[in-house]
C-alpha cells in the first residue's frame, strides 16, 4: 500500500464518499432509518409477542425443539436444511442437552426486546446487531423466509448507528452515555 495513504502509526484514513457520509452520518436521512426501524420493530414485536403468548415457546420450548429437530434432520434423498455440518452439530448438541427448554423463552424475550428497543430508537446499532444475529442463526438453520431481508435492513441500521435513532431515544442517550471510545456528557459531569 502506498506510504502516502498511511500515517506514521499505520492508520489508513479514507474519507467516506459524500453520499455514504450523508446517508449514514447526517440527520438528513433520519426519516429513512425511522421507517426501517418501525418496519423491523413491528415484525420483531409481532413475532416476539406471538411466542411470548405461546406455551410451546415459553413452557418447555417444544416449538423450538421441533424447529431444531427438523433443521438437523438429514433426509435420505435430497439435501438437508442446514448446509454447514458444524452448525448441524451445534444444534444437535443443543437438542441433546435439552437447551430448548430455556432457549425457547430466550428467543421469545429477545425478539420482543429487539422490537421494543427499535420502536423507541434506543441503542439502535447494538439492537440491530442482536436482531441481525438472530436472523443469521435462522438462516444458518435453513430458514430463509424473511430473514435475509431483515438481515440486510439491520446491517444498514448498524452502518447508520449514529443517526438511526435520531427520531428516538438515541438522540439523547448517545450524547449522554457516549461510546466505549468517547465519553458522554454524563461521564464528564461525574468527573467534575
Amino acid at each position: 500500500m502506498s506510504e502516502k495513504l498511511a500515517d506514521k502509526k499505520g492508520v489508513i484514513d479514507f474519507p467516506d464518499p459524500p453520499f455514504a457520509h450523508t446517508l449514514f452520518s447526517t440527520t438528513r436521512f433520519a426519516w429513512l432509518w425511522l421507517i426501517i426501524r418501525l418496519y423491523l420493530s413491528y415484525n420483531w414485536l409481532h413475532s416476539g409477542f406471538g411466542k411470548l403468548s405461546n406455551p410451546a415457546w415459553m413452557q418447555g420450548g417444544t416449538a423450538l425443539k421441533g424447529f431444531w429437530t427438523a433443521a438437523v434432520h438429514v433426509p435420505e434423498a435430497g439435501s438437508p436444511p442446514i448446509v454447514f455440518g458444524w452448525y448441524r452439530t451445534f444444534l444437535q448438541f443443543m437438542l441433546d442437552q435439552g437447551a430448548y427448554t430455556w432457549f425457547g423463552p430466550l428467543v421469545a424475550i429477545g425478539e420482543t426486546a429487539v422490537g421494543l428497543l427499535l420502536l423507541v430508537g434506543a441503542f439502535t446499532g447494538i439492537v440491530a446487531t442482536l436482531g441481525a444475529f438472530m436472523n443469521f442463526n435462522f438462516m444458518l438453520a435453513g430458514s430463509a423466509s424473511v430473514n435475509p431481508v431483515f438481515f440486510l435492513l439491520q446491517m444498514l441500521l448498524i452502518l447508520a448507528w449514529k443517526v438511526a435513532g435520531w427520531y428516538g431515544l438515541d438522540r439523547w442517550l448517545l450524547p449522554r452515555l457516549g461510546t466505549p471510545w468517547h465519553r458522554g456528557t454524563l461521564a464528564e459531569q461525574r468527573r467534575e
